[in-house]
């Protein structure tokens, strides 16, 4: 096997391990509250709602993960030190702030956020109770953000992958434990809350998995090790700041413009029921099953092609595009396969409820079609992100959010115009098409972002090595 094929494999496989268990976590939450003794399709968009104002929030804050790792790769391919501890400082420093500002305006954004969101009393009702438990996790969550970049960034990732396995399995067996109880030892759970008291629970053994690794692991003390605590007053100014904010003010955007896909559509589904609304969080769930394990590809072409630009390596970073293209898209016709040889079961894993599984399988075609549509996409992320290309990355993803509204505006104009009846009420066959039309515009964005990144390879990141 070639070195470079080694390298990746060492770096993608621990992530892949990892990501593994982040879908399972959604899928357990859902799962949990689909067993739950209430309505099935109310509980569960209940979840879907709730992590969806989380993703609203959270995902404005992917740069902490995004622009670390670049970053840090490439300080790491210059052999700067220094350059990685101050880095990762400055992040958490910046995580931290934040995060004590979600928690001050927490009940301003969610009356804001239901001002907008179309749903059924009884799934704003738990979403709301879902989000004022899960919020006071948002100092680990924001901070285990610039850990894992770090992490990617020092190649490193059997220490990202163990503090993700740590948040992933621990928020698996509390949402469990905590919503459901311990019946053979007569322990009663706390039902529905106990979903969200088990993500906060999760994320704070994460973080404190983080700062063991990093006092325990002797190359992350010799990193530190000229680092005082005067250090910190000028972690938030020169030009390495305004690099940082500049590099993570596009990748801001980038942030925003996800968020304006999957939330809308999320509030587009609510729009056709409880029913269809539970189906299309379903579905989303198991559509990003397949970008976790390319994510792993991915996390490895963000290291080795900082690390290549950092070093000045053309012929390195030009490697490191090909073979991680080359496994990205391995994993993504093994997931074609895997998809149409599993849809059914997943679904009926996900939730008992045989109403929800019979309206979902409408939409498995769209499964199978994932992987080949999605792995370019997931896997220039990578590479942009290592280059630090911020600029493309916001730019590709305006051209996503442009594509998402148009395809969906201009099928539902000419599909199906009209999806109520006379009593303002959304017929049921009128309501599957939209979600069809609903997740080609999905698909859309994805063709979008594919096609900007391919065109602008050689101009915003080859063009970073002289």
């Amino acid at each position: 096997m070639r070195p470079i094929n080694r390298t990746i494999l060492r770096l993608a496989l621990p992530s892949i391990l990892a990501n593994i268990t982040v879908p399972l976590v959604g899928m357990v939450d859902i799962a949990v509250a689909g067993h739950l003794d209430a309505s099935a399709a109310t509980m569960i968009g209940g979840i879907a709602i709730g992590s969806m104002l989380f993703d609203l929030l959270y995902w404005n804050f992917g740069f902490l993960r995004a622009g670390t790792g670049g970053l840090t790769a490439q300080a790491f391919g210059r052999g700067d030190r220094a350059a990685c501890a101050r880095t990762f400082t400055r992040s958490v420093s910046v995580a931290l702030g934040f995060a004590l500002l979600l928690i001050a305006v927490q009940w301003v954004f969610v009356k804001a956020a239901f001002l907008v969101i179309d749903c059924s009393h009884e799934v704003e009702v738990l979403a709301m109770k879902y989000f004022f438990i899960r919020i006071w996790a948002a100092p680990a969550t924001l901070s285990l953000m610039a850990f894992k970049g770090w992490f990617i960034g020092m190649q490193d990732s059997v220490s990202s992958m163990v503090v993700d396995l740590v948040v992933n399995v621990v928020n698996i067996a509390a949402s469990i434990v905590l919503s459901l109880g311990l019946p053979a030892l007569s322990i009663k759970g706390l039902g529905y809350p106990g979903i969200a008291v088990g993500t906060v629970v999760a994320q704070y053994a994460g973080l404190l998995t983080g700062v063991i690794i990093l006092l325990s692991r002797r190359i992350y003390r010799e990193v530190f090790a000229g680092f005082r605590l005067d250090s910190l007053k000028g972690l938030l100014s020169g030009e390495e700041m305004k690099r940082f904010f500049s590099v993570n003010a596009d990748l801001f955007v980038r942030s925003l413009c996800f968020i304006a896909i999957y939330i809308g559509y999320t509030l587009i589904a609510a729009r056709y029921g409880d029913l269809l609304l539970a189906s299309t969080s379903i579905l989303m769930k198991l559509l990003m099953l397949f970008s976790y394990f390319t994510d792993g590809f991915a996390y490895a072409g963000e290291a080795l092609s900082g690390k290549a630009i950092g070093a000045g390596d053309k012929p390195g970073l030009r490697l490191t595009v090909l073979w991680t293209f080359i496994w990205s898209g391995a994993i993504a016709l093994l997931f074609v396969f895997v998809y149409y040889v599993t849809g059914v079961p997943l679904l009926r894993l996900m939730t008992d409820d045989a109403e929800v599984v019979e309206v979902s399988r409408n939409f498995l075609i769209w499964l199978f079609l994932m992987p080949i549509a999605g792995v370019a996409a997931f896997t220039w992320d990578g590479i942009y992100v290592g280059a630090t290309a911020s600029r493309a990355i916001r730019n590709a993803m305006l051209w996503s959010v442009v594509a998402f509204v148009a395809v969906w505006a201009a099928l539902t104009l000419i599909v199906s115009p009209d999806f109520r009846n006379p009593d303002g009420l959304v017929a049921a066959s009128e309501a599957v098409r939209a979600v069809h039309i609903l997740l080609a515009a999905y698909f859309a964005h994805l063709f979008a972002r594919t096609a900007y990144l391919s065109l602008r390879y050689r101009k915003d990141v080859l063009s970073r090595i002289a």
